[in-house]
Formats: C-alpha cells, structure tokens, sequence
C-alpha cells in the first residue's frame, strides 16, 4: 500500500494593512509601482523625539472595519490584525465555521515585537495622572503580544490550535512556519501573519536605545539599505495576515491555491552581531531550501531583510551568495519595505504578501529611494521588472539576533 501524499501548506487568502495602502490591493498597486510613502513622523507625542521618518498607516480607520466592543479592548496593532485577517478570509472565501466540529479546524497564529504600547501608555497615564481606578480593565490584555491571536480566535469562533510567536523580527517568518506545520500535522486552516503599531511616544522611546535605527530627517535619505549612504533604518506599522490551508480541504471546497509556503528555517546569531549573522542567515536559507527540495538555481527572487546598517547589509549579501553560489548574484533580489518602513515582525509578512502578489503578476516589485548599490547584488530599483515567478525566498533578521529564511512555490506548481 503506497504512503499518503504529505499535506501542503497553501496559502489560499491574503490580507494587508500598510503605509503604503490600508487593503491588499491598494498595498500592491503602490508597491509595485515603487511608490515611496515614508514620511514625518506626525502621532501626537512624537513630534520632538529624535526619530523623525516612519512609515504611518494613515487611512484606516477602524471603526469602519471592527466592532465597538472589539474595539474598546484592543490596540493599534489588533486592530490592523483584525481588519488584516478580514481581508485575507474575504479573498480565500472562507466564513465562519458553520458545523459543530469545524471551528476546531480552523486556529490562529501570529507574532508581535512591540505589543500593545500605545493602549498601555494611555492606561498608565491615567494611572499617574488621575489614580488606580482610572485604569480600564483592558489594560490587562491589551498590551500582551497574544491579544492579537486571542481577538481573532474570539471574534470568528476559531477553537483550533492558537498560539504566538514571540521570535525577534524573524517571528513573522516563524509564526508562518508554525502554521504551515499545523497543517500538516492535521489542521485544517490556520490564519497566521503579524501585525505592528510602534509609533506612539511610548514605543518610539523604546526604539530609540537600537543603534540601527536611523534619525535623519529627509524621508528620501533615512532609509537607503545596500548603498553608501546606509544609515540605519525607519520603523513602520501595519502589516498582514494569511490564510494557510491544506492543499486538499482548499482543492476540495474550490479555493484558489495562491502559493505554497514549502520551506522554512530559523538560526540565531546574537545581538547586532551583524558579521556573525552572514553564516546564520546562509544556514538559515541552505535547511529552508533543503526542506523544500529546492535548487538554489531555482530561486527566482529575493525579498531581503535590508536592515539598512553597512555592516549587516554586506553580511546579508555575502549570506545570500553563501547559499546560493554563483546564482546568488545574478538572481533579482529586492526589498519594497524601503518604501514603507521596516514593520519589525510585520515586515516580513508584507515581503511575504509582495512575493506571492509577484509571482502572480510576473512582476518583481523595485526597492524604492535606493540607486547606488555598492555590494555584489542584482537588486531591482526604479522600476518593477516583469518577470516568471515560480519561487521566491524570503529573508528576516531580528535586531536580537534571530534569522529567519522561508521558501514560497507558485500556487500553479505541480501538486506531485
């Protein structure tokens, strides 16, 4: 009797809220036409603080996406989870479960870095300005990294495996590795992705103590990765959620399979050891190819982790022609976060959302405000460059030390 074939992680539906465009599609028409939406920093308290460029989702409004009830006991960052996560059951066409056993098959993941900070710097104002009982009750659950996870589980009925991932910035790739393993353990749909909100004073102070973190103040200047003029990096909110589902239960019901999430691998190399991170990050990309049975000719692009620091930006180069040889510096690679900001755990879910877009566009999206390379790299700028995308790697550093690699297939691939 012949083994039954393993179950694929599919992702059959995608949801985006970005600076660059509060829907999926508004997110790819401007990232692919290289639309450059960083900006300065204009939330109130943050005006005087030494970070001046971010990128802000500025027309969303949640109130029109969330309900009143949900939305009293949730931050910024839930609430982009929320309207995300929306969006990406919208497009995979699945509602809410309807029979007493399917809501076990459905669980959520996701990944935060920040929390809930702006929610927690109200609560504690009114703590030290007005005393102890002026703090909502929400304040409890609102700041926790979870809130997201539990929210989205709450609100759709979702009773299957739920979990978080709290993984430095490669815990957006990780939380998409854990889902893509529950499935094939057995589940049957899990909605994982990643969301941030760091600009509220509160965050931003947080923020300040990252030596990567860039302080200029010309928007078209503060953020330029790979180039001589690298000088850290500009934080963003928003971010994405994903619909990951067996291949068969999503053939099965008609779903459309937009790509597979076929390898992934995690490493860890320390705190701004950005030298050190070269040989994780190569590692890191080598077992995520070897776990999807991937040659590295194979890759047709390269969405980078582009942090923006001269010593991490040659690190991430040299890694990526470590892992993939001689291809490595002929194979596109590109990095549309330089347009927006670098989410944290969201970016690269929104590199992850690009990817599978490109793929079925035939379009590679460009890296904008960056012209002058000065590493060994065929990174695509100006312009989008029309393409044949049948698989993509994705690439994730954490300011902590963590490294992330994760291979998406065209959802057109030979189920065999």
């Amino acid at each position: 009797m012949s083994e039954p074939l393993p179950r694929r992680a599919a992702v059959t539906g995608i949801g985006v809220v970005a600076p660059n465009g509060a829907s999926t599609e508004t997110f790819w028409k401007s990232t692919r036409e290289g639309i450059s939406v960083l900006d300065r920093v204009t939330r109130e308290g943050c005006e005087d603080l030494p970070l001046r460029v971010a990128g802000q989702v500025r027309d969303f409004d949640p109130s029109a996406a969330i309900e009143e009830r949900f939305l009293v006991q949730t931050d910024r960052f839930t609430h982009f989870a929320m309207a995300a996560a929306d969006f990406a059951l919208d497009d995979a066409q699945l509602g809410r479960p309807e029979t007493d056993a399917a809501p076990f098959s459905v669980g959520v993941v996701t990944a935060a870095g920040s929390g809930g900070g702006e929610f927690g710097q109200r609560e504690l104002q009114q703590l030290w300005g007005k005393g102890s009982r002026f703090v909502g009750p929400y304040q409890s659950i609102a700041w926790f990294y979870a809130a997201s996870t539990g929210q989205i589980s709450i609100r759709h009925g979702f009773k299957g495996p739920c979990s978080v991932v709290a993984a430095d910035e490669a815990g957006g790739l990780d939380a998409l590795a854990h889902a893509a393993r529950a499935v094939r353990r057995g589940t049957d749909v899990i909605v994982a992705g990643a969301t941030e909100a760091p600009i509220a004073p509160y965050s931003v102070v947080c923020q300040l103590g990252y030596e990567e973190l860039s302080t200029v103040d010309d928007p078209t200047r503060a953020y330029r990765p790979f180039t001589s003029a690298a000088c850290g990096f500009v934080p963003a909110e928003g971010g994405a959620m994903l619909v990951v589902e067996a291949e068969a239960a999503a053939r099965e019901r008609g779903a459309r399979v937009q790509a597979y999430l076929a390898g992934h691998a995690a490493t860890f190399t320390g705190a701004s050891r950005w030298e050190e991170s070269r040989e994780g990050l190569a590692q890191a990309v080598r077992q995520a190819l070897e776990e999807a049975d991937c040659a590295p000719e194979e890759i047709d692009v390269v969405f980078a982790d582009a942090l923006g620091v001269p010593e991490a930006d040659r690190a991430e180069a040299l890694a990526i022609a470590d892992a993939l040889g001689a291809h490595g510096t002929r194979v596109p690679v590109t990095a549309p976060k330089t347009g927006i900001g670098r989410g944290y755990c969201a970016a690269p879910l929104m590199d992850v959302a690009a990817a599978v877009l490109a793929m079925e566009h035939g379009l590679i999206p460009p890296t904008p405000n960056v012209f002058d390379i000065c590493h060994d790299l065929d990174l695509v700028t100006g312009r989008a460059r029309t393409a044949e995308v049948r698989t993509a790697l994705v690439l994730s550093r954490g300011l902590m030390g963590s490294n992330s690699a994760l291979v998406l297939r065209h959802g057109a691939t030979d189920a065999s």
